[in-house]
């Protein structure tokens, strides 16, 4: 037996998920995606999601709305007739009508323990928060952000030097098998919905270019959660005077090392910055236009004194 499944998902975290449903022997009798965006090296070709570029090497019938407010994307969704949607990073909000618009509801895969970091960035929030745990749930969609009650969750231990990449990677793996999970027993009528805690809910808002720049007058463990929290993207950064040029470097990886000084003073040929209390080590960095490079071979191209100040 099989459940016939609409897919809604968009970025490359989504893909596995629907490998998944498919590999289980799942009907996916439609894929939603977000529109193609602009993109490519001069951002003037339109570019298919990863979601739809996978959708149609596996054969699978492929629809991308703008949104939901033309009624004939809502009835041509309800026409399908599935047993069930599953959403994975679709980046739409569901009207309500799309929400009941299957027999069995929306079921939602979130990086996050919720009810902790509901919303658009759970991921790089939980590091920057410097936990030590998140995970991926299983939620049983509702008409608010993340709300509805949790029907299956699947913890994962958070590194003390992983980045939102790496955590990235992990959950979208651990997600998928969880979601192949939950449509087995809801096939079996076997999966159990507990309603999310009043207490403990906290918001990961969209991560801002103006929350990306490197304060080192921050405690180090502030600073360390801080850069491997927006590695790879959109990384974190700060500003030094290259050939008598003011240049941004990004940092994408970091550890915490002894040492004090003032706030963003090189301390060691090893680039050790001494931070409000405490220091990090920069371990990867990359100037614009440039590839990353552990900080030995980044030194070697852009030697940076001790003494210097970094803000």
């Amino acid at each position: 037996m099989s459940l016939s499944i609409i897919f809604m998902g968009t970025p490359e975290f989504s893909v596995p998920t629907l490998r998944s449903l498919v590999d289980a022997g799942h009907r996916i009798v439609a894929v939603y995606t977000q529109p193609p965006r602009p993109g490519g090296r001069r951002g003037l070709d339109l570019q298919k999601s990863p979601v739809h570029q996978a959708a149609e090497l596996l054969g699978l019938p492929v629809l991308a709305p703008v949104n939901f407010k033309d009624p004939e994307d809502r009835r041509r969704f309800r026409e399908f007739k599935a047993d069930v949607a599953v959403v994975v990073a679709y980046g739409l909000l569901l009207p309500q009508e799309i929400l009941d618009g299957t027999a069995l509801g929306c079921y939602n895969g979130h990086a996050s323990l919720l009810p902790r970091w509901r919303g658009a960035a759970p991921i790089q929030r939980a590091i920057m928060a410097g936990d030590k745990k998140t995970g991926m749930m299983v939620m049983k969609m509702d008409k608010g952000l993340d709300t509805g009650p949790v029907a299956l969750t699947r913890e994962v231990e958070i590194g003390e030097t992983m980045t939102s990449g790496e955590l990235h990677d992990r959950l979208m793996h651990v997600g998928a098998k969880a979601m192949a999970e939950a449509m087995v027993k809801l096939e079996m009528n076997e999966l159990p919905l507990t309603p999310q805690p009043a207490d403990g809910a906290v918001y990961a808002a969209k991560i801002d270019k103006s929350e990306t720049r490197i304060d080192f007058d921050k405690p180090a463990v502030d600073v360390h959660n801080h850069i491997r929290g927006l590695s790879p993207f959109p990384g974190a950064w700060f500003e030094m005077e290259i050939a008598g040029k003011l240049e941004r470097i990004k940092v994408l990886g970091s550890e915490l090392a002894e040492g004090a000084g003032i706030a963003g003073e090189v301390l060691t040929n090893e680039l050790v910055i001494a931070c409000q209390t405490g220091a990090v080590r920069l371990v990867k960095l990359q100037k614009a236009g440039a590839k990353p490079l552990v900080a030995a071979d980044f030194l070697r191209g852009t030697p940076i004194a001790t003494g210097t100040r970094l803000a």
